[in-house]
């Protein structure tokens, strides 16, 4: 006994089922190509755009559409034709003659398979979405949501409540005319004249307006949630300068403190001595206050730090030795402004000014594997550490201030590591990312 096959043919029910599903799909495949691209993202971002920022939305958004109608027509692939939501969302985002112009866009391959019904309804879909922009706030546009239909309750109950206008309603109820409109005029003209899908039962009936809404509301929320992401990275960004600047400000008080201290400690004792350590001071000031940057050269950080070591040289005589072995290649790597002149007076004014005899610092820089690696190292005293690579607890605010700003910076991978030994020494060593682009950065 032969069985017959199982038949493949979607009934009428299914393939409209089928067809508004993919569509919807479609529309946010669409959405989402289109918001990987930063001349569009760009463009969401601003309320205000002029003409060419409209043109470039409506041909961003209308060539695909084109397409998508096109495909349609030539394979009879029925999902890819967004005609009503198209035109409708491309003048609710970028005005009215934007929508207008997407919808003539739109039209034009449907005009030329004699769909004469189409070039009208998309030019008013255009013109509809966007008048209703006119009108609406914008940012309860942004806030249309796929997600409307489980707040429904909520919001009917507060129109009744209040007896106010809620524009998620109108914002819902827009598209469902637009698609009952297009059901209209579809059955009185003929398929041949304007392409829809007919609903044959009555949940289809509910279902085709309610994928006509969700066309919509997808990409509304896609494209927002990219303004939402753009505006919390610029939220960081300034977070992060903010953070930096505040690190900086507070290393120039604490270094300009700690000097004026010194020199007042020479003022009666040594004249002469305080007045060229002003004389030194004021040439380090100068620098500091030459430009606002947040990242020098490793070569003008040094030369920086030099200025610092003259000023420490006339207080402590001979008894201060510096010894450099600097790698050249180095020297005009870009790294955060500031940063080396509080580990070396760290190394002096807690390792070295309680030491007697002799006290050496040697500063090092060399290559390694995209880092730029520096070392301040000391023969001072020395102190206790909790564990490897620990700051030392203390009042100090110099060690824990250049960590800080190469963590902001650079992220937590990246901090001061320090190694001591009591009565033999110190070791801070701080690994810094290479900036390939030879331009200055600022925070």
């Amino acid at each position: 006994m032969q069985h017959d096959a199982p038949s493949l043919t979607l009934t009428p029910e299914r393939f409209v089922l089928v067809t508004l599903v993919v569509t919807v799909a479609v529309a946010a495949v669409l959405a989402t190509m289109l918001v990987r691209f930063r001349w569009f993202r760009r463009i969401l971002l601003t309320e205000r755009r002029d003409w060419p920022e409209r043109l470039t939305f409506a041909a961003g958004l209308g060539v695909p559409l084109t397409a998508g109608v096109a495909v349609r027509l030539l394979f009879g692939f029925h999902p890819a034709d967004l005609t009503l939501p198209g035109s409708f969302l491309a003048g609710l985002i970028a005005g009215p003659y934007a929508g207008a112009l997407v919808g003539a866009a739109v039209a034009l391959p449907a005009l030329v398979a004699n769909e004469f019904g189409a070039l009208p309804l998309a030019i008013g879909c255009g013109f509809a979405g966007g008048g209703l922009r006119e009108i609406c706030p914008k940012e309860e546009i942004w806030r249309f949501s796929p997600f409307f239909v489980t707040k429904l309750h909520q919001t009917a109950w507060r129109f009744v409540r209040r007896l106010a206008i809620d524009w998620q309603i109108i914002l819902v109820t827009a598209p469902v005319m637009l698609e009952l409109l297009r059901q209209a005029i579809g059955q009185r003209f003929g398929a041949h004249r304007l392409h829809y899908m007919e609903p044959t039962t009555w949940w289809l009936w509910v279902l085709v307006p309610l994928a006509t809404v969700l066309a919509v509301a997808i990409p509304i929320k896609i494209w927002n949630n990219a303004r939402i992401e753009h505006r919390l990275a610029e939220q960081e960004q300034l977070l992060m300068a903010a953070r930096v600047e505040a690190l900086a400000n507070q290393i120039n008080p604490h270094f300009l403190f700690n000097t004026l201290t010194s020199i007042s400690s020479l003022i009666r004792s040594q004249p002469e001595t305080a007045r060229m350590l002003i004389v030194k001071l004021s040439g380090l000031l100068r620098r500091l206050l030459r430009g606002q940057e947040h990242f020098v050269t490793l070569r003008e950080e040094l030369a920086a730090v030099d200025e610092y070591l003259d000023i420490e040289r006339v207080r402590f005589g001979p008894s201060l030795v510096v010894h450099k072995e600097l790698d050249e290649a180095s020297l005009d790597v870009i790294v955060p402004s500031l940063i080396l002149q509080p580990l070396v007076e760290n190394a002096i004014k807690h390792g070295l000014g309680r030491k007697v005899g002799e006290g050496r610092i040697a500063i090092r820089s060399s290559r390694q594997a995209g880092h730029t690696v520096v070392e301040v190292i000391d023969n001072g005293v020395g102190m206790e550490t909790n564990g490897a690579d620990a700051l030392p607890t203390g009042p100090g605010i110099g060690l824990r201030n250049v960590n800080e700003r190469l963590r902001v910076i650079y992220g937590a991978g990246c901090q001061v590591r320090l190694a001591s030994t009591p009565g033999q020494g110190t070791s801070v060593r701080i690994e810094i990312p290479e900036i390939v682009v030879p331009e200055r950065a600022s925070a």
